[in-house]
């Protein structure tokens, strides 16, 4: 029984903390490479849509988005309630869709360009006028390949 004797006045040895930068560093690494960066901040509103039939987009760095919606509540004083475009992290008009088709091609390589898929994200309440309007100046830039995001219809 001598082996379970207290040690009657002694200290307990220190901790030792050599291993301690290590286990910092493999945890800063692991939420460097799991953590993906928000590319754009939306300042609408965005229910999207029920749909049933759904295909997944390839590549989707082929992908540019153009946001519709209602402002948020911040935003509605300068801009109003009624539905409004986002174009990345921008308010924008029906004028500026030349100007960032424009730019999202040349942000391509060549060999892309052809490939660019045009996204639109419009809420669900938003009237067809201003998405009309919308594929109308897409359609002048030959911008011609679009895709309406949705979420998956639940069936019960």
């Amino acid at each position: 029984m001598s082996k379970f004797r207290k040690n009657d006045g002694k200290e307990l040895p220190p901790i030792s903390t050599a291993s301690l930068p290590d286990i910092v560093f493999m945890l800063l690494f692991f939420f460097m490479v799991s953590t993906t960066m928000r590319e754009v901040t939306l300042k609408v509103q965005m229910t999207l849509p029920q749909a049933t039939e759904l295909s997944k987009l390839e590549k989707k760095s082929l992908v540019s988005y153009i946001y519709i919606g209602t402002p948020h509540q911040q935003y509605q004083k300068v801009y109003g309630t009624e539905p409004q475009i986002q174009l990345n992290d921008e308010f924008a008009t029906l004028r500026d869709i030349p100007d960032f088709i424009t730019a999202e091609r040349e942000a391509r390589d060549e060999a892309e360009r052809p490939l660019m898929i045009t996204s639109l994200k419009v809420d669900e309440f938003t009237k067809m006028t201003i998405v009309t309007d919308l594929k109308q100046e897409l359609r002048k830039m030959a911008a011609l390949h679009i895709n309406y995001s949705s979420r998956q219809r639940i069936e019960y």
